[in-house]
């Protein structure tokens, strides 16, 4: 019986196409990703941290999730790649109380002002890169083995 081969390049085509869906590899004419570590010294705040993200439309300036606490969530723009510490950001964070740059949730609101990201990694692997980096952001995991949040403020 005649053993079947199965051709090379159409299999790893196949396999960078689904990469490039799940998020792994950059799709073609995607621009650079762009570093937010600097931001991550915790001396900014919530409003300068989103309105420079809008302003430079990087993230889509309507919150795609507001939290019963009032954090909201942005999602980077359409075609933009985000990271913090190497890792990519799922989602942007952000609120302080009484900035109409941020929606109310339907609980009760947060005290202290907030900004951060929840980026795609482990909060180990996280929290190794945040440390090397002396940041003063908190790091914790949002969804185990998946996404970290990093965060400065709350």
């Amino acid at each position: 019986m005649k053993q079947r081969r199965v051709p090379v390049v159409p299999l790893l085509a196949a396999f960078a196409a689904l990469a490039a869906l799940l998020g792994f590899c950059p799709p073609l004419g995607a621009q650079p990703q762009q570093n937010q570590d600097k931001h991550f010294d915790c001396t900014s705040n919530p409003h300068e941290f989103i309105s420079a993200l809008i302003e430079e439309k990087s993230i889509d300036p309507k919150p795609s999730r507001v939290e019963a606490n009032s954090v909201n969530a942005f999602r980077p723009a359409q075609g933009i790649r985000m990271s913090a510490f190497g890792f990519p950001i799922y989602v942007v964070l952000g609120y302080a109380r009484d900035d109409d740059l941020f929606r109310h949730g339907a609980g009760k609101e947060i005290k202290a002002p907030l900004y951060g990201v929840v980026v795609s990694a482990p909060a180990e692997s996280v929290r190794t890169r945040v440390s090397e980096a002396n940041s003063d952001a908190t790091v914790k995991s949002v969804v185990p083995l998946l996404l970290t949040a990093i965060v400065c403020g709350g």
